[in-house]
């Protein structure tokens, strides 16, 4: 299959996952600079330069990847929800990730607590395990992070082992594709 150029709307029951807009810059801004959302992402509250750029580089993943990043919104209100997706971001990780797509979701606090990451993440992982010939996904996750740790359970990630990345410890979680062969 043909890689993927620009991101496909994703539709579930409350969620409507798609690329990021312009428009998209402020409630992104004010996602990664809430200490509640960062203090297991890098610990630092980003601000707009750095959020632009995070989504620059969000639309680079799909045009030379064929995968990335969507923009979640509630489907009912369009009320920005968070981010989710896949990427390659070749991290310099001690042992290293391998040739295998990274899960990676951030929800505004007020969306914390519903069930609505692992419906996003369902979401990109059931279009990754289609469109994505790759033999596995992972995801890291800061090992105090509970709420992300049961998300990745409850898409069916299972600990695969401990690393280090950027001199802090992180644990990695690896899932095989479900296709419908």
């Amino acid at each position: 299959m043909p890689p993927v150029r620009s991101a496909p709307v994703l539709r579930t029951e409350r969620l409507v996952l798609e690329a990021h807009r312009t428009d998209d810059l402020a409630d992104c801004t004010a996602m990664w600079s809430d200490p509640q959302v960062v203090r297991y992402v890098g610990g630092t509250p980003a601000g707009a330069e750095e959020v632009w750029a995070r989504m620059l580089r969000y639309a680079g993943l799909w045009a030379v990847l064929g995968y990335g990043f969507w923009a979640v919104r509630e489907k009912d209100t369009g009320r920005f929800v968070g981010e989710v997706g896949l990427a390659d971001f070749r991290r310099d990780l001690t042992p290293p990730l391998g040739p295998v797509p990274e899960v990676g979701w951030a929800l505004a606090p007020w969306a914390h607590g519903q069930g609505l990451a692992t419906e996003a993440v369902r979401a990109a992982l059931g279009w990754g395990d289609e469109a994505l010939e790759a033999p596995a996904t992972a995801c890291l996750i800061d090992p105090h992070n509970a709420a992300s740790i049961r998300v990745a359970e409850k898409c069916g990630f299972r600990l695969r082992t401990e690393a280090l990345y950027r001199g802090h410890a992180t644990l990695v979680f690896g899932r095989m594709p479900s296709r419908g062969d």
